[in-house]
C-alpha cells in the first residue's frame, strides 16, 4: 500500500513507556502506568517502535507503516520516506544530564541520517520549575570543558523558569538540561542522538569530545511567544515542525484544522486535555484519549473531530516542516 491514490484514514498510535533513572514510578493521573522496575521518564508517542492501535495497520510498528505507505502518510515529493518527527511526554523527577544534540551536518558526518532540533511545550509546571537552556553570555568552550571536569558546568548554564503553557525552542547545538517540576511535550526530529556532558555522578557514559564538537556558544534557543490567530495559536513554526494549539468545544472539520499550510501533509493530533472522537466516511470512528495521539495522513479522507465527555478538547496539532524553511 503506497501513494496518495490510497486514502489512508486517521489512526491512533499506542504510546510506549521508557525507563529512565530520572523518571517517576507512578505516572497517574497522566497515564495509567505504575513502574514495576526502574522509574519511567519518557512516554514515546510516535516512535518507530510504537504500535498502531486502529485501522488497517493495527498491530504494526509505526516504522513499518512509513516504509509501506510513506507517500500516503507524508504526501508526494517529500525528501524522506521515514517518520520525520518524534513526540514524547517527559516526566522528570530528578535532573536530566547536561547534554547537547548534533545538527544535521554533524550527525551525517558520523553516519546518522539527521540531527536533533527539538522543542518543549509545558503541559504542566509546579511553582519554581526551571530548565537550563543554552550558555550564559561570554561563556567560552574552554570554560565549558573545564566545568565538565571540575563539576561546575551548571554555573555556566542559562536557567529559565517554566510555566504551564509555555513553549521553549531547543535548536541543535544548544547545551541544555531538563530539571524537575514540569511535564513537557517534546517534539523533535526523529533522532535520539544525545551527547552527555555531565550526569551528576550517576555513572552513565559521557560523550565529552563529541558534545564539545556539537556545542554552539550562541543559539536561537529560548522561550517562544505564541502567535494568536483567529481560530488557533501558533506555538512554534521552525525549520522542522509547526506546532499549533486549538480548542475544540463541539465539532471541527478536517478542512478547518488544516489552517494555513495550504497543501495536505501529515499531522499529529495530541490531546493535552480532554478527549475527542474522529469520524468520517469510509472508516470506523477513532477515539483520541487524554494525552493520546492520532496520526492524520496527508491522504486522509475528510473527517470531523468532536470533543467527548463534556470537557473542551485542548488539541495540539503538529505538522512536519522540511529543512531549508526559515525558522
Amino acid at each position: 500500500m503506497s501513494g496518495l491514490e490510497i486514502n489512508l484514514a486517521p489512526f491512533r498510535i499506542d504510546p510506549s513507556f521508557s525507563e529512565r533513572v530520572w523518571g517517576y514510578r507512578d505516572l497517574r493521573p497522566w497515564y495509567d502506568c505504575v513502574a514495576e522496575g526502574d522509574p519511567v521518564g519518557e512516554v514515546c508517542m510516535t516512535g518507530d517502535d510504537c504500535l498502531v492501535a486502529s485501522g488497517p495497520y493495527a498491530g504494526k510498528r509505526l516504522a513499518e507503516v512509513f516504509a509501506e505507505a510513506h507517500e500516503a502518510l507524508l504526501g508526494a515529493g517529500v525528501p524522506t520516506a521515514e517518520s520525520p518527527l518524534l513526540l514524547k511526554v517527559l516526566f522528570a523527577q530528578q535532573k536530566l544530564s547536561v547534554q547537547v544534540h548534533p545538527d544535521d551536518r554533524m550527525a551525517q558526518k558520523y553516519g546518522a541520517p539527521r540531527g536533533k532540533t527539538e522543542c518543549w511545550y509545558a503541559l504542566d509546571a509546579k511553582p519554581g520549575a526551571e530548565v537550563a537552556l543554552g550558555l550564559k553570555p561570554d561563556t567560552t568552550l574552554d570554560q565549558v570543558e573545564k566545568g565538565i571536569h571540575d563539576g561546575r558546568l551548571e554555573s555556566y548554564l542559562n536557567v529559565l523558569p517554566v510555566a504551564k503553557g509555555e513553549m521553549l525552542f531547543v535548536d541543535a547545538g544548544t547545551v541544555h538540561a531538563i530539571w524537575p517540576g514540569a511535564i513537557l511535550l517534546e517534539t523533535q526530529q526523529n533522532c535520539d542522538l544525545t551527547y552527555r556532558m555531565y550526569d551528576y555522578g550517576r555513572g552513565r557514559e559521557l560523550h565529552i569530545e563529541k558534545s564539545l564538537e556539537a556545542t554552539r556558544l550562541r543559539t536561537r534557543a529560548g522561550k517562544v511567544a505564541p502567535q494568536r490567530l483567529v481560530d488557533r495559536s501558533v506555538l512554534l513554526d521552525s525549520a522542522y515542525f509547526r506546532i499549533e494549539r486549538l480548542a475544540v468545544d463541539g465539532r471541527r472539520t478536517s478542512e478547518s484544522l488544516r489552517g494555513v499550510e495550504g497543501k495536505r501533509s501529515l499531522a499529529y493530533l495530541f490531546a493535552a486535555s480532554g478527549a475527542g472522537r474522529i469520524a468520517g466516511a469510509g472508516f470506523d470512528p477513532v477515539e483520541l484519549p487524554p494525552r493520546g495521539v492520532v496520526a492524520i495522513p496527508a491522504s486522509s479522507p475528510e473527517f470531523a473531530i468532536e470533543n467527548v465527555g463534556g470537557e473542551t478538547l485542548d488539541l495540539i496539532r503538529i505538522v512536519p516542516n522540511w529543512p531549508g524553511k526559515a525558522a
